[in-house]
Protein backbone atom coordinates (compact mmCIF):
# COMPACT_ATOMS: atom_id res chain seq x y z
CA UNK A 1 0.00 0.00 0.00
CA UNK A 2 1.18 3.48 -0.76
CA UNK A 3 0.44 6.39 1.48
CA UNK A 4 -0.23 9.85 0.17
CA UNK A 5 2.64 12.12 1.06
CA UNK A 6 1.44 15.42 2.42
CA UNK A 7 3.41 18.52 1.55
CA UNK A 8 5.64 19.67 4.37
CA UNK A 9 4.56 22.91 6.01
CA UNK A 10 7.28 25.48 6.27
CA UNK A 11 8.03 26.97 9.67
CA UNK A 12 6.50 30.38 10.35
CA UNK A 13 8.61 33.54 10.51
CA UNK A 14 10.37 34.05 13.84
CA UNK A 15 11.00 36.84 16.29
CA UNK A 16 14.72 37.11 16.91
CA UNK A 17 15.52 40.17 19.02
CA UNK A 18 14.80 40.72 22.69
CA UNK A 19 13.19 44.07 21.88
CA UNK A 20 10.63 42.30 19.66
CA UNK A 21 9.68 39.96 22.52
CA UNK A 22 9.42 42.87 24.96
CA UNK A 23 7.21 44.88 22.59
CA UNK A 24 4.73 41.99 22.43
CA UNK A 25 4.71 41.75 26.23
CA UNK A 26 4.16 45.50 26.61
CA UNK A 27 1.30 45.66 24.11
CA UNK A 28 -1.26 44.41 26.61
CA UNK A 29 -2.96 42.00 24.23
CA UNK A 30 -2.71 38.49 25.68
CA UNK A 31 -4.71 35.37 26.40
CA UNK A 32 -3.82 32.39 28.54
CA UNK A 33 -4.34 28.67 28.40
CA UNK A 34 -3.20 25.93 30.76
CA UNK A 35 0.02 25.32 28.83
CA UNK A 36 1.05 28.79 27.68
CA UNK A 37 0.29 32.49 27.50
CA UNK A 38 -0.08 34.06 24.06
CA UNK A 39 0.92 37.72 23.65
CA UNK A 40 0.29 39.79 20.56
CA UNK A 41 1.59 43.12 19.24
CA UNK A 42 0.69 45.03 16.08
CA UNK A 43 3.50 45.80 13.66
CA UNK A 44 4.06 48.99 11.68
CA UNK A 45 3.43 47.33 8.33
CA UNK A 46 0.07 45.58 8.52
CA UNK A 47 0.70 43.61 5.33
CA UNK A 48 3.73 41.73 6.71
CA UNK A 49 3.38 38.03 7.49
CA UNK A 50 2.91 37.19 11.17
CA UNK A 51 6.03 36.39 13.21
CA UNK A 52 6.26 34.09 16.21
CA UNK A 53 8.51 33.66 19.21
CA UNK A 54 8.56 31.03 21.95
CA UNK A 55 10.05 31.64 25.36
CA UNK A 56 10.46 29.21 28.25
CA UNK A 57 11.78 30.57 31.54
CA UNK A 58 14.17 28.71 33.82
CA UNK A 59 11.42 28.44 36.43
CA UNK A 60 9.51 26.02 34.19
CA UNK A 61 12.06 23.21 33.90
CA UNK A 62 15.71 22.37 33.48
CA UNK A 63 17.39 22.71 30.07
CA UNK A 64 16.20 19.39 28.63
CA UNK A 65 12.60 20.07 29.70
CA UNK A 66 12.70 23.63 28.37
CA UNK A 67 13.96 22.45 25.00
CA UNK A 68 11.27 19.77 24.83
CA UNK A 69 8.57 22.33 25.67
CA UNK A 70 9.93 24.69 23.03
CA UNK A 71 9.88 21.94 20.37
CA UNK A 72 6.33 20.89 21.30
CA UNK A 73 5.00 24.45 21.18
CA UNK A 74 6.74 25.20 17.88
CA UNK A 75 5.25 22.08 16.31
CA UNK A 76 1.74 22.85 17.61
CA UNK A 77 2.16 26.37 16.27
CA UNK A 78 3.30 25.10 12.89
CA UNK A 79 0.36 22.68 12.62
CA UNK A 80 -2.49 24.82 13.90
CA UNK A 81 -1.65 28.20 15.38
CA UNK A 82 0.03 29.84 12.42
CA UNK A 83 -3.11 29.28 10.35
CA UNK A 84 -5.19 31.44 12.69
CA UNK A 85 -2.65 34.26 12.97
CA UNK A 86 -3.42 37.65 11.48
CA UNK A 87 -1.03 39.45 9.15
CA UNK A 88 0.81 42.43 10.57
CA UNK A 89 1.16 41.04 14.10
CA UNK A 90 3.90 39.53 16.24
CA UNK A 91 3.02 36.68 18.60
CA UNK A 92 4.94 35.40 21.63
CA UNK A 93 4.20 32.11 23.37
CA UNK A 94 5.28 32.11 27.02
CA UNK A 95 5.40 28.47 28.09
CA UNK A 96 4.08 27.04 31.33
CA UNK A 97 5.03 23.80 33.04
CA UNK A 98 1.82 22.14 31.81
CA UNK A 99 3.16 22.25 28.23
CA UNK A 100 5.61 19.49 29.11
CA UNK A 101 3.04 16.92 30.26
CA UNK A 102 -0.09 17.82 28.30
CA UNK A 103 -1.07 15.47 25.47
CA UNK A 104 -0.04 16.93 22.14
CA UNK A 105 -3.61 16.88 20.82
CA UNK A 106 -4.69 18.97 23.82
CA UNK A 107 -1.81 21.35 23.16
CA UNK A 108 -2.95 21.80 19.56
CA UNK A 109 -6.55 22.38 20.66
CA UNK A 110 -5.46 24.97 23.24
CA UNK A 111 -3.33 26.68 20.60
CA UNK A 112 -6.22 26.98 18.13
CA UNK A 113 -8.66 28.12 20.83
CA UNK A 114 -6.29 30.74 22.25
CA UNK A 115 -5.56 32.17 18.80
CA UNK A 116 -9.32 32.40 18.10
CA UNK A 117 -9.95 34.18 21.41
CA UNK A 118 -7.09 36.60 20.87
CA UNK A 119 -8.09 37.39 17.29
CA UNK A 120 -11.65 38.19 18.40
CA UNK A 121 -10.26 40.53 21.08
CA UNK A 122 -7.96 42.21 18.58
CA UNK A 123 -10.73 44.52 17.40
CA UNK A 124 -11.71 45.63 20.92
CA UNK A 125 -9.92 48.64 22.45
CA UNK A 126 -7.56 48.01 25.35
CA UNK A 127 -8.72 49.23 28.79
CA UNK A 128 -6.26 52.14 28.78
CA UNK A 129 -7.34 53.08 25.23
CA UNK A 130 -11.08 53.07 25.91
CA UNK A 131 -12.70 56.47 26.02
CA UNK A 132 -13.91 57.62 29.41
CA UNK A 133 -17.60 58.28 29.81
CA UNK A 134 -18.55 61.81 30.92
Amino acid sequence: MTQAVQPKKSPPARLRRRSEFLRAAASGLSRSSRAFKLQMAAREDASDEPRFGVTVTKRVAKAVGRNRIRRRLKEALRLSGALAAAQGYDYVLVARREALTAPFSALEAQMAQTFRRLSSDRTKPLPHQASKKP
